[in-house]
C-alpha cells in the first residue's frame, strides 16, 4: 500500500518527509512528483513504510496535521486511474468518408 500526502509545501524534501513518517515506523520509499517544466515538487507526494499498521497509524497521526505551514491531507492512495490516449477527437469536423463537411 502506498500513502498519499498532499497539500505539501513545495520546498519539502523526500528526507524531510521521510523523518516525519519515521516516527510512526520504517518507510521503505518516498515520491515526491515534480514538475515537467520547472522541476519544482508539485505539492504531494506518496509514502510507502514497512507495514500496513506503520502506515496506518501514520495516516491516522497526520490527516490534517499542520506542518511547514500547511495542512497536509494524508491518506491510503488511490490506484492510478487509465486515463488513455491523449491523442484528441480523431476525426473531429470530418465525416466518414474523411473530407471536411461543407457549411
Amino acid at each position: 500500500m502506498s500513502i498519499y500526502v498532499g497539500n505539501l509545501s513545495y520546498s519539502v524534501t523526500q528526507d524531510d518527509l521521510s523523518k516525519v513518517f519515521s516516527e510512526y515506523g520504517t518507510v521503505t520509499r518516498v515520491q515526491l512528483p515534480t514538475d515537467r517544466e520547472t522541476g519544482r515538487a508539485r505539492g504531494f507526494g506518496f509514502v510507502e513504510m514497512e507495514s500496513s499498521a506503520a502506515e496506518d497509524a501514520a495516516i491516522q497521526a497526520l490527516d490534517g496535521a499542520e506542518w511547514m505551514g500547511r495542512v497536509m491531507k494524508v491518506n491510503k492512495a488511490r490506484p492510478r486511474e487509465d486515463k488513455g490516449s491523449r491523442s484528441g477527437g480523431g476525426n473531429w469536423g470530418r465525416n466518414a468518408s474523411g473530407y471536411s463537411r461543407k457549411y
